[in-house]
């Protein structure tokens, strides 16, 4: 896993498909608003049946997940004062954690696929994020 950081703050986390590991593995800091881990088992493992208590939590802004499922896009990272200081091109089986600062997206193949996941609820795009 590789991080990218401005004054110690880390502002994203690269996952690749070399960086799974046996078992479960989380990539997030308990602290991180967005919680994110892999699996790696042999067949027949159970993983026990249960649901997830309701407990309040509170969010400043949104973290996002991007796996890309097939193709390539180019990743720029921004500081706080929106400029970029990071490039990363995805490939297939990648994963980014987008945890700060701002980001920009160019798609290099087409038809590329990526799911993206991100800290909810929704307020929609004018109160959620900011354009540069």
């Amino acid at each position: 896993m590789k991080e990218f950081s401005i004054d110690n703050k880390i502002i994203a986390r690269l996952i690749q498909p070399t960086d799974w590991i046996a078992g479960l593995s989380f990539l997030s800091q308990p602290d991180d608003f967005i919680q994110v881990g892999t699996w790696v088992y042999p067949e027949g493992k159970t993983i026990c049946s249960h649901f997830h208590n309701p407990v309040s939590k509170s969010i400043s802004h949104t973290q996002e997940v991007l796996f890309v499922k097939s193709g390539s896009l180019k990743t720029v990272l921004f500081d706080f004062s929106n400029k970029p200081f990071e490039e990363i091109v995805l490939s297939e089986g990648d994963i980014i954690i987008l945890l700060d600062g701002g980001h920009s997206f160019t798609i290099l193949e087409d038809n590329t696929q990526v799911l993206e996941i991100k800290t909810g609820p929704y307020s929609g795009s004018a109160e959620d994020k900011t354009n540069f």
